[in-house]
């Protein structure tokens, strides 16, 4: 299922989610946080006085045809698609593979007149491992190490953060939720809910980087001090709007603005979305150069990435039909990101997610705005009651936006020529009961052109997986 808080509240409000594909979207984007604690309060669930207990444990054993050793940091230890480190074949535990393990509390408290106050706190750990979720680390661990020694490690919203969901609000019946805290932002919300593999990493590029869930940056993907603002009428058509406070009023940067449009008409669910985030930050590990250097800047290695800034524009529609009374679900999305060397530049040497320091930025990676174009589509078929099959394809086709000898080129000899990235998958899943699943598949992904670029080794990856999932 879905990896973050307002997702579960998705999953768990099992009454609501039959009325339609538009209820889902809508309790993963978070305005039914307040709905599932009264459903939670009537299956038996472990709520007391409108406080609830919930969370999930996702292990299994997975083969990657072409990875690195996996990582106790990296949210999902492996990465499940071909990565730059992707040197040797590799088998093991890795914990996250269907949805995010993780153990949270939920709280509604109803006021008076239709208004109720919620909140919600929810921490991610690697259960392979034992460890809180930091994809920072699994960067900071690979600091000087050529890509042929390296384990697994990518950038990502996690950092070793106590809470990777902490928000309050207020709800009503008639007005929506208003939220404030740290939270998934809108895109992510539309991607958990409208995946064929419901953003699974071991079965899902959407998943398996949180890119394009986070609209430019999988550090967005969970964005600090948000307000977030859901409204729903009748179950068919819904808005939501997202503002991310930079703390300054003195400009824009580290500001960001979601907008989300929906609706729902006889089993056609439909979604559009906005966002533009400024300052956003990819970060990556040191090079062995960059590592010599740090002495000289005052910086520790145990706590030192390098950043590459960006202003990052997205448009995306993503689509589902269900079928009636086929017991199927097509899927189709598209998603435009642009982006731009930022307006305001970030300084070297500032403090990034998790207090890790950016100890080398680059502020001018985008000599002309870089445009991806993400799509994807797939079929869940009911095989039987308890049996879910789901078959899916991935793409994405970058441009060329490099200047000089580089402009206009579409081979491997950059990493701004123009290029794309496919994956398929194929998976199941079993539900022995309510709480407890199991599933099995792979996801098979290749890169061409320039988005191969600087991949020393491997340029596809294959990586069967089975597992099993409780909830609770």
């Amino acid at each position: 299922m879905t990896v973050t808080a307002a997702a579960t509240v998705g999953r768990l409000a099992r009454p609501l989610r039959k009325r339609s594909l538009l209820t889902f979207a809508i309790c993963c984007a978070g305005l039914a946080n307040a709905h599932a604690a009264d459903a939670l309060a009537n299956d038996n669930s472990l709520s007391w006085h409108g406080i609830t207990l919930y969370g999930t444990i996702d292990i299994g054993a997975q083969y990657e045809s072409h990875g690195a050793p996996f990582s106790d940091f990296y949210t999902p230890a492996s990465t499940n698609i071909v990565q730059k480190d992707s040197h040797e074949s590799v088998v093991g535990l890795t914990g996250s593979n269907s949805s995010q393990t993780k153990v949270g509390l939920r709280g509604l408290e109803p006021i008076a007149g239709g208004w109720s106050g919620v909140f919600a706190l929810e921490t991610w750990f690697n259960p392979q491992a034992g460890q809180l979720s930091n994809s920072i680390k699994s960067l900071v661990v690979d600091n000087g190490l050529s890509p042929g020694q390296q384990t697994t490690n990518s950038d990502g919203a996690s950092a070793g953060q106590a809470f990777q969901i902490a928000y309050v609000g207020m709800r009503s019946d008639t007005f929506g939720a208003l939220t404030f805290g740290r939270q998934q932002n809108l895109v992510a919300d539309g991607i958990n809910a409208l995946d064929p593999n419901r953003a699974a990493p071991a079965f899902s590029l959407l998943g398996a980087s949180g890119t394009y869930a986070g609209a430019g940056s999988t550090e967005d993907k969970r964005l600090d001090s948000a307000a977030k603002y859901v409204l729903s009428y009748e179950d068919s058509v819904h808005v939501a709007a997202l503002y991310k406070f930079n703390q300054s009023n003195a400009s824009a940067g580290g500001s960001a603005v979601q907008a989300n449009l929906g609706g729902q008409y006889a089993g056609l669910s439909v979604e559009t979305y906005y966002s533009k985030i400024y300052d956003a930050v990819s970060a990556s590990a040191l090079s062995a150069t960059q590592v010599a250097g740090l002495a000289k800047l005052g910086y520790s290695p145990s706590s030192s990435v390098a950043a590459t800034i960006s202003d990052n524009t997205t448009l995306a529609i993503l689509a589902a039909y269900k079928l009636v009374p086929a017991p199927l679900t097509l899927y189709a999305g598209y998603e435009h990101i642009q982006f731009a060397d930022p307006v305001h530049p970030v300084v070297a040497g500032s403090a990034g997610l998790g207090g890790y320091t950016l100890a080398y930025v680059n502020n001018a990676a985008y000599p002309n705005d870089r445009k991806l174009d993400v799509y994807w589509g797939g079929v869940r078929y009911s095989v039987l009651s308890q049996l879910d099959v789901v078959a899916a394809y991935y793409g994405y086709r970058q441009n060329a936006y490099g200047t000089g000898a580089n402009a206009g080129c579409s081979t491997v000899a950059s990493s701004t020529c123009s290029g794309s990235f496919r994956a398929y998958s194929l998976d199941a899943t079993y539900r022995f009961t309510k709480r407890l699943d199991a599933y099995a598949g792979l996801m098979y992904s290749s890169v061409s052109d320039g988005v191969a670029n600087g991949y020393l080794f491997f340029t596809t990856n294959i990586n069967p997986t089975i597992g099993v999932r409780f909830s609770f």
